[in-house]
């Protein structure tokens, strides 16, 4: 019985088809090298570097859109020129409005030489829209500690009504005196756009900016908040 389950015949015709299907394979093989193999080097590093997420993720963090409110049209068109130049000569970006969005679209071009500058220069048009003036949103791409804090007054008392805009009209004082103080003392710059406030400056001092303000906001009389404001800020200029 052994004999017979091991005939060297029985096994020729199978062997045959095996080594014919092998050698089918690399035939198979071959061509898919020849014409596949070189577009699958091709692919691979595409694949893992310039498609799918890795690319969407990177061309993400290469662009800025910021959105233009609508009373902002008329004086980006007309200050355009000042925030395009400082934009593209200096910072060697790529800027366009579009018009579509009605976002300012910023992004790296080959020669930008630090990827920071994106984010500089999408503070700068941001402050700009804010309702700061061109001159002072430049400190914003000259100076590394500068910063733009955005509060309502509603975030430090609840108020409506007549008691809403008696508040604003103690923020901004008699011919905006009051804020022209605030600015002078903690060196800062303050935008009053309805309820919203924007301050510039560096970290200290819109600290101080905002204690002044919120003490407005809650009913302190401006001389008080003057006189603190005077004090605090003496207290800092001798410790530097």
């Amino acid at each position: 019985m052994e004999t017979d389950n091991i005939k060297p015949d029985a096994f020729v015709p199978e062997v045959k088809k095996a080594v014919k299907r092998s050698a089918n394979r690399d035939n198979e093989m071959q061509v898919d090298g020849d014409d596949n193999g070189a577009a699958a080097e091709l692919l691979v590093p595409t694949s893992s570097t310039n498609s799918g997420p890795n690319r969407a993720k990177r061309i993400r963090s290469e662009i800025r859109k910021v959105s233009v409110p609508p009373h902002r049209y008329s004086s980006l068109k007309e200050h355009w020129m000042k925030i395009f130049t400082p934009v593209v000569e200096h910072m060697k970006l790529q800027i366009r409005f579009n018009m579509k969005a009605r976002q300012v679209e910023l992004r790296i071009g080959p020669e930008t030489p630090d990827i920071s500058n994106l984010q500089k220069g999408a503070d700068f048009v941001k402050a700009f829209l804010c309702g700061f003036e061109v001159d002072d949103a430049l400190a914003l791409l000259r100076l590394e500690d500068l910063f733009i804090e955005t509060f309502e007054i509603k975030d430090v008392k609840t108020l409506r009504g007549d008691h809403q805009s008696r508040a604003i009209g103690r923020l901004a004082g008699k011919g905006g005196r009051t804020k022209f103080t605030i600015e002078n003392v903690t060196k800062t710059r303050i935008v009053l756009a309805d309820t919203k406030i924007h301050i510039l400056g560096s970290y200290q001092n819109i600290q101080l900016a905002r204690r002044a303000i919120c003490n407005l906001i809650l009913g302190s009389p401006p001389s008080k908040v003057y006189g603190n404001l005077r004090s605090v800020a003496t207290r800092l200029s001798e410790r530097m």
